[in-house]
């Protein structure tokens, strides 16, 4: 064998050995795809991605979504004071007069005024009502800005959350006005939609008879 290679002509013999680099680099790589594929358990060949779509958060599913409400302008109060402010088109009125009650044809989602006013600032009446309210589970989640958050449970419709506000005409001092909007926790994105559109477009008397009560 060795007298055969011999023989060769010297073209001959660079032929044989790039052949033989050639086989010995097919081999290597072999050996790199195969180490790869050992350490990354993954059977896609070089070069092609797998594109795995993350899955999105599912919306909550039977909310009141806070894209889905229209508004109309509401007035009540007393024929003295009137007082208007802008509440969901599709909840009708079951309560008038001075403390009106607006809600859907269900019973889940509701609107209340109290146009009577108090002496009490905004803050007092944030802390007499978080200490007055008496329902199951009752959770307090925020309390500023003259504005209580709160959930419990109804023996009757379940879990439910309320929002109170009491706006002021004189800087804090007394309250001219008590908002308050009632839903499930989970519907709180649009309860608090409607509690910010109502007191972004109440409209009160521009010289109100001081009627409040002590």
């Amino acid at each position: 064998m060795g007298s055969e290679v011999g023989m060769l002509t010297p073209r001959h013999q660079a032929l044989l050995m790039t052949l033989a680099g050639m086989t010995v680099g097919v081999a290597v790589f072999g050996t790199v795809l195969a180490i790869n594929g050992d350490l990354t358990g993954n059977d896609t060949p070089a070069g092609i991605v797998n594109n795995q779509s993350t899955p999105s958060t599912p919306s909550c599913t039977g909310c009141l979504q806070p894209d889905s409400l229209q508004y109309r302008l509401q007035t009540f109060g007393s024929k003295s004071d009137p007082v208007s402010a802008e509440v969901p088109t599709s909840w009708k009125s079951t309560q008038e007069g001075t403390r009106p009650r607006f809600a859907d044809s269900t019973g889940v989602w509701q609107i209340r005024f109290d146009t009577r006013g108090s002496s009490r600032s905004p803050a007092e009446q944030v802390e007499s009502r978080a200490r007055s309210i008496d329902e199951r589970d009752l959770k307090v989640i925020s309390r500023d800005n003259g504005t209580l958050i709160y959930t419990y449970v109804d023996q009757t419709r379940g879990p439910r959350m309320g929002l109170s506000r009491w706006v002021s005409t004189d800087g804090g001092q007394s309250s001219a006005v008590e908002i308050t909007v009632g839903g499930r926790p989970k519907d709180e994105a649009a309860l608090r939609a409607v509690l910010e559109q109502a007191t972004k477009t109440l409209q009160l008397p521009t010289a109100p008879n001081d009627t409040r009560p002590g």
